[in-house]
């Protein structure tokens, strides 16, 4: 089949917009990460001196970072509406967020849709694939202290084991409130048929748009995360001293990404920009964490529960092109997530100038040294 000129035209520029978006990524990864690195080693004596300011700092560099993420996709057209109960609400205590997993663009659409929750991005830990740990963003999550875990039942005992100590380690150390994890265990293309052999196998529900969840890091974060007295123990001794302090785990956000078509937006496109704009769509319910079991078989219950709402939520938005509306409303309402643009530009900004004066030090002391 013979291509046209103007087919020709747009493929050509098309071309010429994903390079240039592609420099320009590498451009800002080159200079924004080594400044956000640079400033925390400057910041160390702080550190030790006010810890608390110091993870302050850390933590708006952070949110600028990803917010640099999210300007590449929306600058590219690639836009959110959110749907459901209002997580604004519950921004400043802490939630357990759980989220459907389609692609790697769904960490790419979780930065933009969190970047207008107060506080939320700054004081947020992630719970993601190690692979992850390797890629350029690895370092800031290293230091920013998310948590890396390696898939397969051979590691899962030992991972979990990992993931408590982390946890109480640095969760509240670093005053975190929100922490992000996708129970499925990875991409829907790669888990679903086998999760739906289980699901027959199990008499559970067929499930098409979600895979079963797994239990392990869900139940791990309930168990350290929770105030004692939520999961019905007594506080006493050290629990008085630790609930003054933190209220502990208030609320567990199910959160549902629905893309258009059922097509999920990978971070390639998010770099590149080559797929015309579209609208993700976020659907949030809020559940107090007294609301959720603590035993396994009911916690697990729970879980899948969870889940096959999603299917249905799904499965509604994919024939209707909308989410059904909350309980107790006749007409679902939907809410456009917006970012500033002059914002935005000011961030890049300010990467860039930070990378040319970090570049004019390193350039002072090499001619003092040499």
């Amino acid at each position: 089949m013979a291509v046209t000129l103007e087919q020709a035209r747009r493929v050509g520029y098309t071309c010429l917009k994903a390079l240039l978006r592609f420099a320009f990524m590498v451009a800002n990864n080159l200079v924004a990460i080594p400044s956000y690195v640079l400033y925390l080693i400057v910041l160390q004596p702080l550190r030790v001196l006010d810890s608390k300011s110091f993870w302050y700092i850390e933590g708006v560099l952070f949110k600028w970072l990803l917010a640099m993420v999210a300007s590449w996709g929306w600058w590219a057209g690639y836009t959110v509406v959110e749907w459901g109960d209002d997580v604004k609400a519950v921004s400043e205590d802490e939630a357990m967020v759980l989220v459907n997993h389609q692609a790697t663009g769904d960490v790419c659409t979780l930065m933009m849709c969190l970047q207008d929750k107060g506080t939320v991005v700054r004081q947020m830990m992630w719970l993601m694939d190690h692979i992850f740990k390797y890629t350029n963003f690895g370092i800031v999550s290293l230091i920013h202290g998310d948590f890396f875990i390696r898939q397969g039942r051979a590691h899962r005992d030992q991972q979990l084991v990992l993931l408590k100590e982390h946890l109480e380690k640095y969760y509240r150390s670093r005053n975190r409130k929100w922490i992000v994890l996708f129970p499925e265990g990875g991409f829907l293309r790669k888990r679903r048929e086998t999760s739906q052999a289980f699901a027959k196998k199990n008499n559970l529900p067929f499930l098409k748009h979600v895979t079963l969840p797994r239990l392990g890091a869900t139940q791990v974060i309930l168990k350290t995360l929770v105030a004692p007295q939520e999961n019905g123990t007594p506080a006493g001794g050290d629990a008085v001293i630790k609930e003054s302090k933190s209220k502990g785990l208030q609320w567990v956000i199910d959160t549902t990404i629905a893309y258009p078509k059922g097509e999920p937006i990978d971070i390639q496109t998010w770099i590149l920009g080559y797929r015309q704009p579209a609208v993700t769509h976020v659907h949030y319910r809020i559940f107090p964490v007294k609301d959720v079991p603590a035993e396994p078989e009911a916690l697990t219950h729970w879980l899948y529960q969870r889940f096959i709402e999603k299917e249905d939520l799904l499965t509604h938005f994919y024939e209707t092109g909308a989410f059904p509306p909350l309980q107790g409303q006749t007409k679902a309402i939907s809410r456009e997530m917006t970012l500033s643009n002059l914002w935005l530009v000011g961030i890049q900004s300010l990467a860039f100038l930070s990378g040319g004066m970090w570049y004019c030090i390193f350039q002072y002391f090499y001619h003092c040294l040499f």
